[in-house]
């Protein structure tokens, strides 16, 4: 969800074996993801969002740099393109920086659906910066998803309209990140891609936290550490997922964050999603699918 980095390119798995492990990693992962965000929406209330960018980036650019580092060496940092990574990590930056203030005043269920946007602002952008075709029909399940998103996003009489604008906005530089993460693909390690990024949102939120610092307690600290090792271990998962298993056959369980996160919104804030914000899952789903479907068959997948 909030994690907005890289899933590297990766050869189609070979065995069924295989292919089960990739799901259940994937599976895991937004798990794991699902529960960083608890606690991020949790922890809101009485922490600045740039603080708790801080404590989720600091600690996985450790668990994930370290291990980075120690399966490819220092070599995987070495980049042509500085500057593409610095526009991918902004993206990024505002993406995570979006969704967190859009967890401090959302259900955690309708931030999913919001965050279900991305893939569309994906294919309704790749055709203006990166040249890719994209034919009537996914313009059309484009069009149906974003009707999900106003579906959704109809305010109540007294619901505030900023929260669900800055999920969308998340949503909006969600896609711009992946966007850039296919242009870098084409000569970055997937080490370079993810570990600057990181580093990127560690020095800036860092930086952004000092005004507003307020000093945990032991308990809320170790959350805050908690957060970081969840959001790290996620997003290992998730790159071995996709390193096992094709993109097409394993992303689609994306979509059952929905289910962790209606769960879990229910269980800790007492949260229950309502008619119009699961009408508009069920029409950003559908439409997902639908774009994902389309774009198995035009790669002959």
């Amino acid at each position: 969800m909030t994690q907005a980095a890289a899933l590297p390119a990766v050869a189609p798995a070979e065995s069924k074996d295989d292919t089960r492990r990739a799901i259940g990693c994937f599976l895991l992962a937004i798990f794991l993801f699902a529960g960083m965000d608890t606690l991020i929406k949790y922890l809101s209330g009485g922490y600045p969002v740039a603080q708790l960018m801080f404590a989720r980036s600091v600690v996985a650019v450790v668990l994930v740099g370290g291990i980075s580092v120690a399966r490819g060496g220092w070599g995987g940092m070495r980049t042509r393109r500085p500057f593409a990574h610095v526009f991918r990590s902004l993206a990024g930056l505002l993406s995570m920086g979006c969704f967190f203030y859009a967890f401090k005043h959302l259900p955690l269920a309708e931030v999913y659906v919001l965050s279900f946007a991305g893939p569309l602002f994906i294919t309704a952008l790749s055709m203006p910066l990166l040249g890719e075709p994209v034919g009537w029909r996914r313009w059309a399940a484009v069009l149906v998803g974003f009707g999900g998103v106003v579906v959704m996003a109809r305010p109540e009489a007294d619901a505030p309209l900023l929260p669900i604008v800055v999920g969308v906005a998340a949503a909006f530089f969600y896609a711009l990140a992946m966007i850039a993460v296919r242009g870098l693909s084409r000569t970055e390690s997937n080490t370079a891609i993810v570990v600057y990024l990181l580093l990127t949102t560690t020095v800036v939120s860092g930086v952004a936290a000092i005004p507003d610092w307020v000093q945990p307690g032991g308990f809320d600290l170790g959350l805050m550490l908690l957060v970081g090792t969840l959001g790290g271990a996620a997003q290992v998962l998730m790159t071995q997922a996709f390193r096992l298993g094709r993109a097409a056959v394993v992303a689609p369980f994306e979509y059952t964050g929905m289910i962790w996160a209606t769960l879990l919104g229910f269980l800790v804030f007492g949260d229950v999603p309502t008619p119009t914000v699961l009408a508009g899952a069920g029409i950003i789903i559908a439409s997902g699918l639908y774009i994902l479907y389309r774009e198995t068959r035009r790669r002959g997948g």
